[in-house]
């Protein structure tokens, strides 16, 4: 409304109607008579009478606009808080769902194995420097974990714990080269370990090393881990292999492995604080 009353427009159109407003003044001075005066005001106005007439339907039309889009642009506002509103509660029922299968998972796995303790954490930070995924978590020391736990999401491991501090975590995942499992392949029985590699890290992929030419290792095979080393339980998924490759570094070959999660985008896992084979 504040840019119709600046227009070049409106400043005509209020120009044009002072003008109509002397005119009426100066015929209500020289009365209802016929004079010359009154006949030349008539002859300038007459015609201008029809103009203001124009003027002020239009001044109508643009008022009648103006007051329309302004009824329009509120509507719009309200849609878009409608929408923004829906867009929010949709993101909270996707949060929501993927918190519901967590637990289910980590229920499932309980029940399977009713020696094992969780803490459940966030992921509060991650950094985006690391190609490995490593994040940090909203829980430590303070809630009874330790480092070389291993963490979940529901029965798929995604890493360690690296370090942790009384009331946060860093969690080193199982991209990163750093990190190492005992593992097997579940039909077969096939032992090896899975590790992170630099050049698969970028496609969240990683490896079971060290295979010899006659593994029964192949596409679609599902890598567990062995639970040899006793600080990770046996059973957990990593996840599946996609190719067989051959090591250049080595006679050996190896499988990349698509992992059960996406590790880059977790935002919720379980710490395993303990579980009964680990005190024997």
């Amino acid at each position: 409304m504040k840019e119709l009353f600046k227009s070049r427009r409106f400043k005509v159109i209020a120009g044009v109607i002072a003008l109509l407003l002397a005119g009426a003044l100066i015929c209500a001075a020289n009365g209802r008579g016929e004079t010359a005066q009154s006949g030349i005001i008539g002859t300038i106005f007459t015609p201008a009478n029809w103009l203001a007439t124009k003027i002020s339907d239009g001044i109508t039309y643009v008022f009648g606009e103006a007051t329309g889009n302004a009824e329009y642009l509120e509507r719009i506002d309200e849609l878009e808080n409608q929408v923004g509103s829906l867009q929010d509660q949709l993101a909270d029922y996707e949060n929501l769902q993927k918190q519901n299968q967590l637990y289910k998972d980590a229920l499932e796995l309980k029940e399977e194995n009713p020696d094992y303790t969780f803490v459940e954490a966030k992921a509060i930070s991650r950094d985006a420097a690391d190609i490995f995924g490593s994040y940090t978590i909203n829980k430590g020391t303070a809630s009874g974990i330790k480092e070389g736990d291993a963490v979940l999401y529901g029965s798929y491991i995604v890493g360690i714990i690296d370090r942790a501090y009384p009331t946060y975590s860093v969690v080193k995942t199982i991209l990163d080269p750093d990190f190492s499992v005992s593992a097997y392949e579940i039909v077969s029985g096939e032992i090896s370990y899975v590790t992170g590699r630099a050049e698969l890290a970028a496609g969240g992929r990683c490896i079971l090393a060290n295979l010899d030419s006659s593994t029964a290792v192949t596409y679609g095979s599902i890598i567990a881990t062995a639970g040899i080393s006793g600080r990770i339980p046996e059973g957990l998924i990593i996840g599946t292999v996609e190719e067989i490759e051959e090591d250049t570094a080595s006679v050996a070959s190896y499988a990349v492995i698509e992992p059960g999660v996406d590790v880059n985008n977790i935002s919720e896992c379980l710490v395993l604080t303990g579980y009964e084979s680990e005190a024997q």
